[in-house]
């Protein structure tokens, strides 16, 4: 009987062969040797599918097309409390989902091993030493893909510190529900049901903590962009000072409510009574004439978001001791501009608690999230510096806020958005690259005559539970300096400030432009007890508002930025004679 033509392989036309009599004792021994074989076989088919998901796993936690920075090891979210029943979303303290980075590519890749039945032993074999190269190669390219995880930490948002954990927000439960359902679907469609689980990043990674290396890390970093030679001023320790306050809310009417914490009824005023004490030398107590001798005929811009407003403020009310300013801005705009006609002289303050620019989703809705141009000057404030004789730029507790990256117009990621299909990056990221780009506009303005100063991080002091459940800052006498440390995410934010200025001072000294360390964190990380709390409103029945432990109250600790402030200014006019 002839073959059909589907039957016959490629070639001559062929007759049917006779089957040879011993064709059964080999099929008798390929049956025996299989089961020999197929576990080595499973095992290598089991190895390749473990080895590829952990692969596409890794590969997905990247985001390529972005100069990613140092990782940052942990992340947190705080809120401004600029309106104090606000909420942000998630909750600074509320826990938010680990967020994972959702580049994702929807290929199934089938990875079980297909043999042909009617080959012979020997090409089995064949195809399982194959095999066994295939998962020796994707262990190799496991091992890389963990490396190329941990240099890209900043990409792969890690949970929030302990001290702000909680349960999730509704979205967030939800955006968690939709990618558990999506990797059940695609659990179900491998070939093989075994998952590698992705690698854990310890906490030891997530914290530069306050061990002796990391300490000489950040003293090192810290000695660099600390210019003056003369002893440093930043740090200390708070000692007594019986001669405080020098004004009251009564003679300042610079004070906001939400900082007027003798007017809301705060019962202790031994708060007040404290000054500033560097280890190697004397601070002076701000002295208001002095201080006005020193800027006559000059400017000063304070650039930031509502603790730097706070700071400026405090200089007005100690300033009010001797005069009082005219104030030449709309009462509606969060942008201020105020004169002393007699000494020639102006401060001006520039909303930008950003520093780069920014657009609001909703533009009727400021608590909605923004929109962050990472790479763009905030042109409002930007384009005016040049003309400023000095400027003290901050930023800090907003880039815990939700936001959306852009770089080069083009979205790269967010913080804490319900979307799935954006990468999910860290408060870290928006924060590094904020300053640098506010550094490149200070340098691009060219202004040799002028002075920045970088105000760092201001910690918040919230005790006994996040800022939404219930934490607050009652503590009556400041730290000593071996009482706290500086750790978690105001550490972060810090060191990122520090080693973005040693960037920027390197370009600055090519230029003549001069930027300079105002270090405010080390002293106010001492003075849990300066808040405002519950005093920075009247208490309403039956409702539980919001402690404020991120502003400053008026008089209070922050009068010390001034001193701070007129020692700096006295330094910069004699290193320049």
């Amino acid at each position: 009987m002839k073959l059909q033509a589907s039957e016959l392989p490629l070639g001559k036309p062929q007759t049917r062969r006779r089957t040879p009599k011993f064709a059964p004792l080999v099929a008798l021994t390929v049956l025996l040797t299989i089961p020999l074989y197929y576990p080595s076989i499973k095992e290598s088919h089991r190895k390749i599918s473990e080895a590829w998901h952990l692969y596409e796993y890794l590969e997905d936690s990247v985001t390529p097309n972005i100069d990613l920075d140092p990782p940052p090891k942990e992340y947190n979210q705080d809120c401004s409390l600029e309106v104090y029943t606000q909420r942000c979303n998630p909750s600074e303290g509320g826990a938010a989902v680990e967020p994972t980075i959702t580049k994702r590519d929807n290929v199934d890749v089938e990875t079980t091993p297909k043999f042909n039945e009617n080959e012979p032993e020997a090409k089995n074999l064949k195809e399982e030493n194959q095999i066994t190269k295939a998962t020796s190669k994707l262990n190799e390219e496991e091992s890389e893909a963990k490396n190329l995880l941990e240099e890209n930490q900043e990409t792969n948002p890690l949970p929030p510190p302990s001290s702000f954990k909680g349960e999730m927000t509704a979205h967030h439960e939800k955006v968690a529900r939709k990618r558990t359902e999506r990797d059940r679907r695609k659990k179900s469609r491998r070939s093989s049901p075994t998952y590698l689980t992705p690698p854990k990043v310890s906490e030891e990674k997530l914290k530069r903590a306050s061990s002796s290396n990391n300490n000489n890390d950040r003293s090192m970093v810290r000695s660099e962009v600390l210019d003056y030679e003369n002893c440093d001023l930043f740090s200390g320790e708070w000692v007594p000072n019986p001669e405080g306050p020098y004004y009251t809310n009564m003679t300042c009417d610079a004070i906001q409510e939400h900082q007027n914490c003798m007017r809301f009824g705060r019962p202790d005023e031994g708060f007040l009574e404290w000054r500033w004490k560097p280890d190697a030398c004397e601070l002076p107590i701000f002295d208001p004439d002095q201080f006005l001798e020193l800027v006559r005929g000059k400017s000063i811009a304070f650039v930031g978001d509502s603790v730097a407003r706070n700071h400026m403020q405090s200089l007005i009310c100690l300033l009010s001791r001797v005069v009082y300013p005219l104030d030449l801005s709309d009462p509606t705009d969060q942008n201020k501009r105020y004169k002393y006609s007699d000494h020639n002289f102006n401060i001006s303050m520039f909303w930008s608690p950003y520093l780069v620019k920014t657009e609001k989703t909703n533009p009727n809705d400021v608590t909605r999230p923004f929109k962050l141009f990472l790479d763009e000057f905030d042109e409002h404030w930007a384009t005016q510096i040049q003309y400023f004789d000095y400027v003290i730029i901050s930023a800090g507790h907003w880039f815990f806020r939700p936001t959306y990256f852009y770089l080069n117009h083009r979205l790269v990621g967010c913080l804490y958005c319900p979307e799935d299909n954006i990468s999910h990056l860290t408060s870290y990221f928006s924060y590094r690259r904020a300053f640098r780009t506010a550094f490149r506009a200070i340098n691009d303005a060219n202004n040799p005559k002028g002075v920045t100063y970088l105000r760092t991080f201001a910690p918040s002091h919230f005790e006994g539970g996040p800022w939404d459940k219930g934490g607050d800052c009652a503590r009556t006498r400041p730290f000593k300096r071996n009482e706290t440390v500086l750790e978690d995410f105001s550490l972060e934010m810090y060191m990122i400030q520090l080693e973005e200025l040693r960037i920027a001072q390197k370009a600055a000294r090519r230029n003549g432009v001069k930027i300079r360390l105002f270090d405010a964190t080390k002293p106010m990380l001492l003075r849990p007890d300066g808040h405002p709390s519950k005093y920075g409103h009247w208490p309403v029945p039956n409702v539980t508002l919001i402690s404020d432990c991120v502003h400053w109250c008026l008089p209070g600790p922050i009068d010390s930025w001034n001193d701070f402030l007129q020692e700096l200014m006295k330094r910069e006019i004699q290193n320049d004679r």
